[in-house]
This record gives C-alpha cells, structure tokens and sequence, in this order.
C-alpha cells in the first residue's frame, strides 16, 4: 500500500516527509497513522534524539487535514468514520506535544489546519519568508480544532481570537510574533538547515541557521487587534472595525464571509480552552466536531469551499446577529457531556 509519508534515519535523527504534494500535503486517515506509528516506534528508541518532519512539496508543509472525506462520509451517515477520523488526528497531536525528544518542523510554505497541528504542537516550529500559516476552519462551517482551542489563547495578546475568526494568514514573521513560531530561517538556507539537523546537533545547526525575521504587520496590530478582539461577542466585536484603512477594511470584510454560526461557536471555544488542559481540549474539540460536522452549515461550506468551488455558500442562519446565543450555549453543553 503506499504511504504519502517517507521516514528516514540519519544516525540519530528519524526524518519525516510529508509527500502528497499534489495536494498541498493534505493529511488522508493514512497520513496520519503512518505518522503515528514512526513517531511511536521512535519515541522509544534510545538511538534516535531527535525527529526532523519536512515537505515534499515546494508550495506546503501541509495544507490541512482531507476534510472532503469528512465531509462525504457525514453526507453517507458514516459517522463512526468521521468520529474515528478526528480521534486518530487528535491523537497524533496530542502524541506530538508530549514528545519527549526534539520535534522539528520546517515550514517554508503553506501550514493550515491540521498541517498546524503537526507543526505548532512540537517543541521546534522553524519559517521562512514564504511561510503562511492560518486556522481558516469558520470558512467551511467549522471550527478551529486540533488543539487550536489550546494554542490560540496562549498567544500573544488577542492574536488566537483574532487568526481564529478571520481565518488570516500570518507570515513567518507574524507566526514569530503571535508565538506560533519558535525560529525564522530564510528559505534559500531552509535546505542546508535540515542538511545541518541531519547531522545530529539540532542546537548547533538552529544557531547556524537562525536569523532575526523581517518586519511583521502583526506586530504593528497588536494594540488595534487587543481593542477589536480582546473581548465581547461577534457582532461586538464586528462592530469595533469601524476604520476605513486597508487592515481594518481586509478583517472586516475576512469575519463578513465565514458561516455565522462557527464565528459564534469559534469565539466561545477560544475562551473556554484558555481555561483547559489540551487533553481536556482535544477531548471537547472531538465531542463537539460530532455534532457540528453533522450540521448544515458544514456540508454546505465544505460544498462551497472545496467541491463545488462557486465560493458561495449559503449559510443559516445567514448573519452573526442572527444567532441564538442560547443554542450556542445548548451545543455546548451537549459537547461537554458527551466529552466526558
């Protein structure tokens, strides 16, 4: 059977490389578990000190998770499918966060979705220039999940409500501001940094490597986005991007297209997580995508998105205002018991 996943072994460093480049590195159930089993095999083996993931792909790390086929097997009423989809991704992230040797990922691309939770998660997160890193799920009628409701909170200042609800891409130097990142390395010297990691001195060859990141648009935001995102609701928060210069038009404008009911949902869960550990996350991440991969909104923004492509999808209810915050609430509480 083929594997969209090469392992190697350079002494004592084990390599992963995402190698499904056609499409951008999009994480299959496969994917996932091939994944899951290298990291677990070497884990336990005293030989290897390290684990170094890379990409095949000249455009990605990896686009996000498969989520058609999530999306097709909740349209066939396969819903163990779906559930054991996401348990598996979940587990390989959790997996991934308590590693306990160095996990390094190089990312000199496209990193979105589940490409994040294989990347953000490890103790070692390296961008360069062309790096683009966003959680866009709001956009196909879900949420940002694979411990996103951990990660997002903990970032600098109100930058994880902020990447939550509009989707937007941060650069490496934005991941390097929000805490995403931990090194930037430009891209023409990405290559001879993994040649260096390969060696076995992962310390040496980051500070080989490593060089002070150019200027970052985030940085600048940081107070206007702490003011716009820092508290209230959905439309509150819509309601403060009042100015008319080009970042405030652009978020505007990113938080006017996602399905309305996700922004709700997306909001609550980022402030719920700032509160849990990412075990308690990943477990609410898993009860509560049971329920809304089931819902209309999804179906219909992943049809839109990503089969169809017609970009418009119709969503319901169709605006923020029009969301009942009770049944926000009521979904919530039925994740919470069936995450117990």
């Amino acid at each position: 059977m083929t594997s969209f996943i090469q392992t190697h072994v350079h002494g004592s460093v084990a390599e992963i490389v995402l190698d499904r480049p056609k499409v951008l590195n999009a994480l299959d159930a496969s994917m996932i578990r091939d994944m899951y089993t290298s990291l677990m095999q070497w884990r336990d083996d005293d030989a290897i000190d390290a684990v170094l993931v890379t990409s095949s792909s000249e455009r990605a790390f990896s686009a996000g998770g498969d989520i058609k086929s999530v999306r097709q097997a909740s349209l066939d009423g396969d819903h163990d499918a779906v559930h054991e989809f996401f348990e598996t991704e979940y587990r390989l992230n959790a997996l991934i966060a308590g590693y306990p040797k160095p996990y390094v990922a190089l990312i000199d691309g496209h990193a979105m979705g589940g490409g994040l939770g294989i990347s953000v998660h490890g103790s070692v997160r390296v961008v360069t220039e062309r790096a683009s890193l966003a959680m866009p799920e709001p956009a196909i009628g879900f949420f940002p999940d694979i411990g996103a409701s951990y990660f997002l909170p903990r970032l600098t200042g109100s930058t994880g409500m902020y990447l939550g609800l509009t989707g937007a891409r941060a650069t490496g130097s934005d991941a390097l501001t929000a805490g995403l990142a931990t090194h930037f390395v430009p891209s023409d010297r990405i290559e001879g940094l993994a040649d260096d990691i390969r060696k076995g001195d992962v310390s040496a060859a980051l500070a080989a490597h490593t060089q002070d990141a150019p200027p970052s648009e985030l940085a600048d935001r940081l107070e206007e986005i702490d003011r716009v995102f820092g508290s209230g609701t959905v439309p509150e928060m819509l309601a403060r991007l009042t100015g008319d210069d080009e970042w405030t038009v652009r978020t505007r404008e990113a938080m006017m297209s996602p399905s309305p009911s996700s922004l709700w949902v997306t909001a609550k869960l980022i402030r719920q997580g700032a509160e849990q550990s990412l075990e308690e996350c990943l477990a609410f991440e898993l009860a509560l995508g049971a329920e809304v991969t089931r819902n209309h909104d999804f179906i219909e923004g992943v049809r839109a998105l990503l089969v169809d492509k017609d970009r418009s999808p119709r969503w319901n209810p169709p605006t923020v205002d029009e969301i009942d915050p009770i049944a926000i609430d009521a979904l919530f509480i039925q994740a919470a018991r069936a995450a117990e």
